[in-house]
């Protein structure tokens, strides 16, 4: 009966990622090219303290770093998170590094915000969702599906970065980014969970909502604060909440049951 109920899972979300597909080739077709502009890089708070241009743009970046590195290394030691799968410990890994590398890609753009810095801002966070979403699936559906998706993730987004830089074109990119916040909350449904705390994964998508709507009102926040910290600079900060959301999952979740696919791929 359980298998029976994961092969009917495994079609839907099979069903899933057609429809996404299709939804992805229409928007291509339908909609306009999304060129680069000048008002991309012309964020609501440009304030200079100390001497660092765009300062709270930048120094909110570290937070990613401290988070990033501690979960980068916790990986590593292999003992503090609770993986029960060598791909899990993979995804996870590349996830920590991704994020400590948006720290520093970020903070570089964020010094002198022009087209040919987007790409360091941009590039990490695209390696971090990759290994996020492939890590989520390797728990819900299985190791030889997420380690599966990892590649083509991570292929596309170095595909996407190329589009982007070769059509002047941001579709692509952006449509990227939406794909954990829609997949994930559809996968929760059509999978049980493995683990304890499963929760977590939906406030994380919901916490990366929050941080588009921020982006999306910078200048309106940044004025609704009387100038204190522009919606750029929060968004920054919603998003470094991301990662230890995720980190305090892996420390606290266990073990609910062991998948028969699971079983298999260590025998």
């Amino acid at each position: 009966m359980w298998v029976a109920k994961q092969q009917i899972a495994r079609s839907r979300l099979g069903r899933v990622w057609a429809g996404a597909f299709l939804c992805w080739a229409f928007l291509m077709l339908a909609t306009p090219k999304i060129p680069y502009s000048p008002k991309h890089h012309a964020y609501a708070d440009m304030r200079n303290f100390f001497g660092v241009p765009n300062t709270l743009n930048v120094i909110t970046n570290f937070p990613f770093l401290i988070v990033g590195v501690l979960g980068f290394v916790l990986c590593l030691q292999g003992s503090y998170f609770n993986v029960s799968l060598q791909g899990e410990i993979l995804g996870w890994t590349l996830f920590y590094a991704g994020i400590a590398g948006v720290a520093f890609g970020s903070a570089y753009y964020h010094l002198k915000p022009d087209d040919s810095r987007v790409v360091w801002d941009t590039l990490p966070m695209m390696i971090a969702y990759s290994s996020l979403f492939s890590s989520f699936l390797v728990e819900r559906v299985g190791k030889r599906t997420g380690l599966c998706f990892l590649s083509l993730l991570l292929f596309f987004s170095f595909l996407s970065i190329a589009y982007e830089r070769t059509f002047n074109d941001l579709r692509l990119r952006m449509m990227f980014q939406l794909i954990p916040c829609v997949v994930i909350p559809f996968t929760t449904l059509l999978f049980p969970p493995k683990y304890t705390h499963s929760r977590y994964w939906l406030w994380a998508a919901g916490i990366y909502l929050l941080s588009k709507f921020e982006a999306f009102a910078d200048r309106r926040i940044y004025y609704a604060n009387s100038y204190i910290i522009s919606g750029h600079s929060l968004e920054h900060l919603c998003l470094a909440m991301l990662p230890v959301l995720l980190t305090m999952m892996l420390l606290n979740r266990t073990l609910r049951f062991q998948r028969l696919g699971s079983l298999k791929e260590r025998l």
